[in-house]
């Protein structure tokens, strides 16, 4: 017998011309902890004439973290950064009082066939940074915590756990 109470099947969601899974928010769970949206995107091969493009847009008051599995995504945004995310690295975004971004496919890999496969996680920040100084900050794959333990493979991409701590500056514990 399952103690289960509620399995959250991921739904479809268009966020500009590109379509994720996404998990949160959910009808009966708006957020689980400090996380507002998780979406899965792909695994989905794109042709040479298909690219992410995800215009400007603003956040506030988050912080938003990117994790390829695979692929390569352009992070641009209004406070001077222009940063390729890249598999096994961690892309972290505090939005604070308000940043602007764009997420595209780089121009290297725009007229090429591609496959994109990651998670982007929106984590709300405690009441009293919320209108703390945007911020970016990406750490490289190596830099990320990773183990085995009984045949299975961990990777902490933030917070702390098992006695290890991720290099990401989070504000909320995760």
């Amino acid at each position: 017998m399952s103690n289960t109470k509620l399995i959250i099947e991921e739904r479809a969601a268009n966020i500009g011309n590109f379509m994720v899974g996404r998990l949160l928010p959910f009808r009966q769970k708006r957020m689980v902890g400090p996380f507002i949206f998780i979406d899965h995107m792909g695994p989905v091969c794109m042709s040479d004439q298909d690219n992410m493009d995800i215009a400007m847009h603003p956040h506030i008051g988050l912080s938003t973290l990117t994790f390829l599995f695979e692929g390569v995504v352009m992070h641009r945004d209004s406070l001077g950064t222009a940063m390729e995310i890249t598999p096994g690295a961690v892309n972290w975004m505090t939005a604070g009082k308000g940043v602007v971004h764009t997420e595209r496919t780089p121009d290297r890999l725009r007229d090429s066939k591609k496959m994109l496969h990651g998670l982007q996680i929106w984590v709300a920040l405690p009441k009293a940074d919320e209108q703390c100084e945007p911020s970016f900050t990406h750490v490289s794959a190596n830099e990320i915590p990773s183990w085995t333990d009984n045949n299975v493979q961990f990777k902490l991409l933030a917070g702390h756990a098992f006695g290890k701590q991720s290099p990401v500056p989070v504000y909320s514990p995760l």
